[in-house]
């Protein structure tokens, strides 16, 4: 009866758990958006190189995520079955994921947040060149024409910066878009590998590669990881918490109780949440061009996640 009673009281927790994700996943996504649009700010702030930055993120959220994988027979037997292809294709998934967290994190440090941001979130771009050329799916019409209406606002955001380029505005800019690239690239395997590998696993894998491709990036440059202030260690955990674990693996919890276009939307809103924060917490005020050239990239942006959505 014991044994029973403890089988009963670990199943209702387990309900109550999922019950709460189900009833309150649009919230929370909500929540995660805001969560992972504080690591523009997070950068900016933090001193260490972006090297090392992301090295430490990873180290601090990876335990979060290996620790119950480890625990869990059902999973250890998942990760053991998962075949030698899938594995390389996790680690390839994970390197693109590296490059775009060491590109983003350079992108904040050398060019307006809001830029960055913006520019940042023409990852669908890319998603829709390895759809059309690698998968070759068809695809809506009217999607790929709000894509190239956001490579105009991205045009109109990196245009003007040219005569800047001595203050590093252009070539913040640059490394903001070869965030969004390899973030397409990161998804588009992702959309492969994920109907094979659980979610949960995936993403497990997935920042293990890229924890393994920073630590090898600090070694190869011989950038250094202590002897920071003690305020960017701070940071570097609230980042960890915030983006990773709070963003990320909210994400993912959340994927399976709203749709896709949900998500996709409000990951879209990212870039008008990082411009406030960078507002508020930088005084980074966008000038008048970056505001238009976001308004036309987010603009776009949502248009091409309803035309998405409408294909499917």
């Amino acid at each position: 009866l014991r044994n029973l009673w403890r089988t009963n009281s670990i199943m209702k927790n387990s309900q109550n758990k999922v019950g709460f994700i189900a009833k309150y996943a649009k919230v929370l996504t909500v929540l995660a958006v805001l969560c992972g649009a504080t690591s523009g700010v997070l950068g900016k702030l933090i001193t260490a190189p972006s090297m090392a930055i992301g090295f430490w993120r990873l180290s601090i959220a990876l335990p979060f995520f290996i620790i119950p994988a480890l625990m869990n027979k059902e999973k250890r037997e998942k990760l053991k079955a998962i075949s030698p292809k899938d594995y390389m294709w996790c680690f390839v998934s994970g390197a693109f994921l590296f490059a775009h967290f060491f590109s983003w994190f350079s992108a904040v440090k050398l060019t307006n947040i809001a830029s960055a941001a913006v520019l940042a979130s023409l990852h669908p771009l890319v998603v829709l060149l390895v759809t059309v050329f690698l998968y070759k799916k068809k695809v809506n019409a009217k999607a790929v024409a709000a894509i190239a209406v956001a490579l105009v606002g991205g045009a109109v955001i990196v245009g003007v910066d040219y005569s800047s380029f001595a203050g590093g505005n252009l070539e913040g800019n640059v490394f903001a878009f070869l965030a969004a690239m390899f973030m397409g690239l990161y998804f588009a395997v992702g959309d492969a590998v994920r109907k094979r590998v659980e979610g949960g696993l995936y993403v497990l894998l997935v920042f293990t590669s890229c924890w393994i491709c920073f630590t090898i990036g600090n070694v190869v440059t011989g950038t250094q990881l202590l002897g920071y202030p003690a305020m960017d260690y701070v940071m570097l955990f609230a980042m960890a918490m915030l983006c990773q674990i709070g963003a990320h693996a909210v994400f993912n919890l959340c994927i399976g109780h709203v749709s896709s276009l949900y998500v996709s939307t409000w990951e879209t809103g990212d870039a008008v949440f990082s411009t406030i924060f960078a507002i508020l917490f930088l005084s980074q005020v966008p000038k008048s061009y970056e505001i238009i050239g976001c308004i036309i990239v987010v603009c776009a942006l949502l248009y091409y996640n309803r035309q998405e959505s409408n294909h499917e």
